[in-house]
């Protein structure tokens, strides 16, 4: 009984880490074709995917098959997802890419209206919709009849009123835009901070940026209080305690508003696993948080830090290195994308 309980302990344990393993899409060199890598190299489904996107935590991948003009799902072990969708589309975000599962649940637009989908390949919530944005915190918004709505999973609709758009929701709140202003509004439709502002960005870290109608941006609370004076040309969302503000060049700054001295550079990345890429002269490496070069400058080009991992272009191929700047997988592809986490 022991030997049998022992057994069946070691399947499961292998089952999960098989499940939790990060994979990334890869090409081969002089392949026209991606696959998906494990953090050894190696390829855990042969690259034969034209068009290939990343898993989502929810454990699936979506790959857009040309000739059928469809999108449809993969699980880490390249088991498809058997849908009741006959044929269905994907939003693709710039900036994010294409997207798949969030929070179990997939916006599909078929035919020419938009619904969800979950992870049994079922239609939850019919695709009635003229527009639709991922759910989040276990909220979305959709537009139907011209006015902007939050559902819930089970579908239950509540106007945001007078809202001429809407985006994805971010720690409790969505951006929204009435006229040609914009501010927030919460999961049951209320306008919670005023459409004053020229634009916004999503809550990170319970700050989000604003820009006045005079053009400055600073970082706003969830009350729409300012936390962060409106004095810089440019800025972006909190990644990893951090936020990327410009005045005159780019630098960063803390939640507090505190600057981070950082070396000079053509361009930053953003913060990710305590690290983010800084470009001088066509080389590329890594400072810390507290501004130091710990990555010295040596790549043509990098990636963010994902899950432990940054890919990096030496040589004229991509490879990926630590947290440590150690490569631990060998420049040999001709193109790569993140590591991402195949399940929860």
């Amino acid at each position: 009984m022991k030997t049998l309980f022992s057994l069946v302990a070691s399947v499961l344990i292998a089952g999960q880490t098989f499940a939790q393993t990060p994979l990334a899409q890869a090409k081969p060199s002089g392949s026209e074709t991606w696959g998906y890598i494990n953090p050894k190299g190696e390829f855990a489904l042969k690259p034969e995917y034209t068009d290939c996107h990343a898993f989502s935590a929810d454990g699936y991948a979506p790959i857009y098959d040309k000739k059928a003009k469809t999108f449809y799902f993969i699980k880490p072990n390249g088991e498809k997802l058997n849908s009741e969708v006959a044929s269905f589309k994907l939003r693709n975000i710039f900036g994010f890419g294409t997207k798949g599962f969030e929070n179990g649940l997939a916006t599909v637009q078929v035919g020419k209206t938009w619904g969800y989908m979950n992870t049994d390949g079922k239609l939850i919530i019919a695709a009635k919709y003229e527009d639709a944005n991922d759910f989040n915190g276990g909220f979305a918004t959709v537009k139907s009849g011209g006015k902007w709505y939050v559902i819930d999973k089970s579908g239950t609709e509540t106007l945001i009123s007078g809202a001429t758009d809407a985006k994805s929701f971010s720690e409790g709140l969505t951006p929204i835009r009435i006229g040609d202003l914009f501010g927030f509004a919460d999961s049951k439709g209320a306008i919670v901070i005023e459409a004053k502002f020229k634009s916004v960005g999503y809550f990170s870290s319970g700050l989000a940026w604003a820009k006045t109608e005079a053009g400055q941006v600073g970082f706003i609370d969830k009350k729409g209080a300012w936390a962060i004076d409106a004095k810089y040309e440019n800025a972006k969302e909190f990644s990893d305690g951090l936020a990327r503000v410009k005045s005159g060049t780019w630098t960063f700054i803390d939640a507090k508003g505190n600057q981070i001295s950082a070396p000079s550079a053509d361009s930053f990345g953003d913060f990710s696993d305590g690290l983010a890429y800084a470009k001088s002269a066509e080389k590329v490496g890594f400072i810390n948080k507290e501004g130091k070069m710990v990555i010295d400058q040596q790549f043509e080009k990098v990636r963010d830090f994902k899950n432990g991992y940054a890919a990096v272009l030496q040589g004229g191929k991509w490879g990926y290195i630590n947290t440590s700047g150690k490569m631990v997988i060998e420049p040999q592809f001709d193109s790569v994308k993140d590591f991402e986490k195949t399940a929860k």
